[in-house]
């Protein structure tokens, strides 16, 4: 491939993507010395018709675009050749890697570098969508957006690519519909053919949530169509994590519907409920870590256990008096003091226990723990239960009272309340970080 002169003017270089019946060239246009990106359409024996329909219209569309973040077209060729025939579009080559590069090379993206992103392409879209007629990219994904020069402090230069799904007043009036996209991506609307601005905008939100969460949005879960990514992106300031929502409506009347009002509200944001910021009671002691990879419940010790303390004591002299019976050893007053100093002593351990332990609630991407840490010592309260088995979050009340905070993972209950020493204002914001962590709705019985 690499020397290959096209059209008498241009040299090939290397391949920079191939898909059926299509394929995507970087080559020197040997006139003016400069790089150019040849796109590629065969008519081979799976050709399609809508293909050429569609890389006719993507043409068309980029000989009326001049944007300094949108690829220029340069020319258009019939390929007629004796092992090939097709088209070939011609148009400036844009140096940089692909947002999916960056991701795939384990590179982090801050809260501000999103916002930075987010801003630059807005002003991409708020171009081409005041056009008249509108153009409508409908293809927004990491791997359609480049970044070149990026530092440590900056995103970059931003660039759009590949509008090969582009619609515009041909695409309004062409008689047929389209569906075009990529799965995850799409807008609810566009797997019925019909794309409108707020279209991009969902393609635009759910490729910030993949930029956020490290996961592409079919990864995620879903409820009722909506991306559920905030447990994800807990790092985020409350207002992105709203606006991002706002952007993946599945609804069309719910969702942001224009780029010139996402960038408003991004930089103005909405005032949004209190719940999503639960704030910690006054006076807990509770130390609370929540990010993207987990989130850890630490609670404090909370005083003596009588409770316990009183077990562990009849536990103690209930072993100690089947001993003596099974060995046949008399009761004396050595016995007794023996039994009496084992009580002391098994309660003193258990007060201590109770006085200095730390409970660990632990949930990460992998698992959900529950354990007791005391003087560099650790116990298990029950078996780590995979993360995915997390089905249930439930308050569980006793009368007219908060009791429990009640997590079901497969058929395992982890509880947090009362007799953790927790208050019903612990227990209750507690549940509202679980609740936002997890994806759950909060269930009370």
């Amino acid at each position: 491939m690499s020397g290959k002169i096209l059209a008498e003017r241009y040299e090939m270089q290397r391949q920079l993507g191939k898909k059926t019946g299509r394929q995507t060239l970087l080559a020197r246009d040997l006139e003016t010395q400069e790089l150019v990106v040849i796109k590629q359409l065969f008519l081979g024996s799976d050709f399609d018709w809508q293909d050429i329909k569609l890389f006719e219209r993507e043409a068309e569309t980029l000989k009326t675009l001049s944007h300094p973040a949108i690829p220029r077209y340069l020319d258009y060729l019939e390929i007629d050749e004796p092992d090939s025939k097709g088209f070939a579009l011609v148009q400036t080559y844009v140096g940089g890697k692909t947002l999916e590069e960056h991701l795939r090379s384990g590179r982090n993206f801050s809260e501000s570098e999103v916002k930075e992103l987010a801003k630059s392409l807005l002003e991409i879209l708020i171009y081409l969508h005041e056009r008249n007629p509108p153009v409508i990219h409908r293809d927004i994904k990491p791997s359609n957006i480049l970044l070149h020069n990026r530092s440590g402090h900056t995103v970059g230069q931003v660039y759009l690519v590949d509008f090969g799904s582009v619609q515009n007043q041909a695409a309004k009036f062409g008689g047929t519909i389209t569906v075009v996209g990529t799965y995850g991506y799409m807008a609810p609307e566009q797997f019925g053919g019909r794309s409108v601005p707020a279209s991009d905008l969902y393609g635009l939100g759910a490729t910030l949530i993949y930029l956020v969460t490290g996961l592409h949005p079919t990864e995620l879960s879903q409820q009722d169509l909506k991306i559920l990514f905030a447990d994800r992106a807990a790092y985020l300031n409350p207002n992105l994590i709203d606006w991002l929502e706002w952007m993946t409506e599945p609804s069309l009347e719910k969702r942001l519907s224009s780029a010139g009002e996402a960038w408003n509200s991004l930089a103005n944001p909405r005032e949004i409920s209190k719940s999503i910021m639960p704030v910690q009671p006054r006076g807990s002691d509770i130390k609370l870590t929540k990010n993207s990879e987990l989130i850890e419940i630490v609670i404090p010790p909370h005083g003596f256990a009588f409770d316990w303390v009183s077990i562990l004591s009849g536990a103690v002299a209930a072993s100690i008096a089947l001993w003596t019976n099974y060995y046949k050893i008399p009761i004396t007053p050595l016995v007794l003091r023996m039994m009496s100093g084992s009580l002391l002593v098994g309660g003193g351990v258990m007060s201590i226990f109770a006085l200095f332990r730390e409970l660990h609630l632990v949930i990460d991407r992998q698992q959900i723990s529950y354990s007791s840490h005391l003087l560099g010592l650790r116990w298990n309260h029950f078996q780590p239960a995979p993360r995915q088995h997390i089905r249930q979050l439930e308050i569980e009340k006793i009368g007219d009272k908060v009791s429990h905070i009640i997590i079901k993972a497969g058929k395992q209950k982890y509880r947090l309340g009362v007799k953790q020493g927790l208050s019903e204002s612990e227990i209750e914001w507690l549940a509202t970080e679980l609740s936002q962590w997890l994806g759950l709705k909060i269930q009370r019985t």
